[in-house]
């Protein structure tokens, strides 16, 4: 498809003005995003962003992202770690069509990789405070992926829902987004609305019944109680288990384990991915 953009004094003007809408920093991240992207068909990591612009720290990329996507420039995929989309570039860049606000739209499969390679973890829980966890021992096969509809159902007593890979309860570790398997659990384990599961990784929510090597249970959501255990996705990259945490404008992300402390963030800094509504443990 052929695109026609206008020429002429005032429409170099009007470039000028939207470009002028990104600081150095904001279009040097967007460009390389975008050429990472075009290279490798995934975004780069927010510790290769930092290293990129010569940064101190990951927040200050987390505030270049939020710039971006306020600007139309690029969009995050929702309930995926590192999964964002370059919509458009600056006027003066090349490779893409005019978009209708500015700038020029990234040709369709720029980006689309990060969203297919980066599945979701996300869930919700009802219990505040002391977490009682549904237990369900044994030794059974893993299962598959998605809600319970009934093509999900492996029989009578059982749904299959998907394992998204790890979760921290420790030191938090990078998102593992991907469906690696699924597993086969009882229909009143779970509630209304989309579950997935993730195999935990420490021992940071001991004393609320959570053990390394359980898989816990977890109700996609955007949103979560005090005193929730919920799946947090810090700064875009890392995912951790723990009990939230609200006073004021900050959030606590609280481990149920005296050896681990307890992590402040601001709001912009913190996305819940769901909460957790029950485990399974092997022997």
């Amino acid at each position: 498809m052929v695109s026609v953009s206008a020429c002429g004094p005032r429409a170099a003007k009007e470039g000028l003005r939207r470009n002028a809408m990104l600081t150095e920093k904001q279009k040097d991240l967007l460009l390389f995003i975008h050429a990472r992207m075009q290279e490798r068909g995934v975004p780069p990591s927010f510790d290769e962003m930092k290293d990129a612009l010569d940064l101190r720290s990951k927040s200050g990329i987390h505030r270049l992202i939020t710039a971006l996507v306020e600007r139309g420039f690029i969009r995050r995929l929702p309930h995926r770690a590192r999964a964002i989309e370059v919509i458009k570039l600056p006027d003066n860049q090349t490779g893409g069509q005019t978009g209708q606000n500015g700038g020029q739209n990234v040709a369709p499969n720029a980006g689309q990789h990060a969203g297919h390679n980066s599945g979701a973890s996300v869930a919700s829980m009802p219990q505040r405070g002391g977490f009682q966890p549904s237990v369900i021992e044994g030794s059974g096969p893993r299962a598959s992926v998605s809600p319970p509809p009934p093509s999900h159902i492996i029989d009578a007593r059982t749904v299959s829902i998907p394992v998204m890979g790890r979760i921290a309860a420790g030191t938090p570790i990078s998102a593992i987004q991907n469906h690696t398997h699924d597993i086969a659990v009882p229909p009143d384990i779970l509630t209304n609305g989309e579950h997935f599961a993730l195999e935990v990784k420490g021992d940071s929510m001991i004393e609320a019944g959570i053990h390394d090597g359980d898989t816990v249970i977890i109700r996609r959501c955007n949103n979560a109680e005090n005193g929730d255990i919920i799946v947090a996705l810090v700064e875009g990259e890392e995912a951790t288990l723990k009990r939230l945490r609200k006073k004021g404008s900050t959030i606590a992300l609280e481990a149920a384990n005296p050896e681990f402390k307890t992590r402040i963030f601001g709001p912009d800094q913190i996305d819940i991915q769901g909460r957790l509504v029950g485990l399974l443990r092997r022997y």
